[in-house]
């Protein structure tokens, strides 16, 4: 069954808009829990309705988030909506808490601050330079939207998912008979000579593109099907010519800073089943 609701992150390339195209071609009859080896800022999960979940992502930050809002969400509500009132929307502050949040190694105030960072921040990004600092430049919003009905939902909807940190191999070495598995690893780029992939610190590659497949067919000698979300482009074309089904839609997308330039971009759904 299909819900409607947001993640409570703004995040770069969420699903919320395509979940409708997922269900179509994800094989859900009698499957029980949706593993997600790159949960993102959750679309799928909060959006599909199953009795488990297990949820990886590399970001040690969004785990981290993720648990603190199962575990701890009515603390972490008053702590966060402090952010979104008075004078933090303003450039010398929010620089002053990114500062504040990379120094810190305490886990429940880079929580509260990755919040704020994620929604004061450029455009929905995450993104953290090499020595592992978090980077977005301050967005220029008149009234960042503090998610308290989105953060209410996800607390709810967490008690039935466990949410761990590490790579998207991770999530398969742990199936079970009744898993369906739907991944969102970072796309492969439309443009290869301005390929931006950097996701969590690390860069997301073609071998590591070629690996996911590899961990898809194994899963699927196993019973469990995956469905893998992509970029349409040559290298994914050659990359999934031996899925069991290839369903293609159109997206919009935005390719300038300033909101103009909004075009139709292909995605693939590949399916190993």
């Amino acid at each position: 069954m299909q819900i409607n609701m947001r993640s409570p992150l703004k995040w770069a390339g969420g699903k919320k808009r395509v979940v409708g195209e997922i269900l179509k071609v994800l094989p859900v009859k009698g499957k029980k829990r949706l593993v997600e080896p790159f949960v993102g800022g959750g679309s799928v999960f909060l959006n599909i309705d199953f009795d488990e979940y297990l949820l990886i992502d590399m970001n040690k930050d969004l785990i981290s988030l993720f648990n603190i809002i199962k575990n701890q969400s009515t603390q972490f509500i008053a702590d966060a909506q402090m952010y979104f009132a008075g004078d933090y929307n303003h450039p010398e502050k929010y620089y002053e808490l990114r500062k504040q949040f990379n120094e810190s190694n305490d886990s429940y105030q880079r929580s509260v601050l990755f919040l704020y960072l994620n929604r004061h921040g450029y455009n929905g990004l995450c993104r953290y330079n090499k020595s592992g600092g978090y980077n977005v430049p301050f967005g220029r919003y008149k009234h960042p939207y503090f998610p308290k009905a989105e953060l209410d939902f996800f607390s709810k909807k967490a008690q039935k998912a466990t949410f761990v940190q590490g790579d998207f191999e991770k999530a398969f070495s742990q199936l079970k008979s009744d898993d369906v598995i739907y991944c969102d690893p970072p796309y492969s780029p439309i443009n290869r000579t301005s390929n931006f992939t950097a996701y969590a610190g690390n860069s997301f590659t073609d071998e590591d593109q070629i690996r996911l497949v590899a961990c898809a067919e194994k899963a699927k000698q196993k019973g469990v099907a995956t469905i893998i979300s992509n970029h349409h482009v040559d290298f994914t074309r050659e990359l999934y010519k031996n899925a069991d089904k290839r369903e293609f839609f159109q997206v919009q997308r935005s390719i300038s800073p300033k909101g103009q330039g909004r075009v139709k971009v292909k995605e693939v759904l590949a399916l190993y089943k």
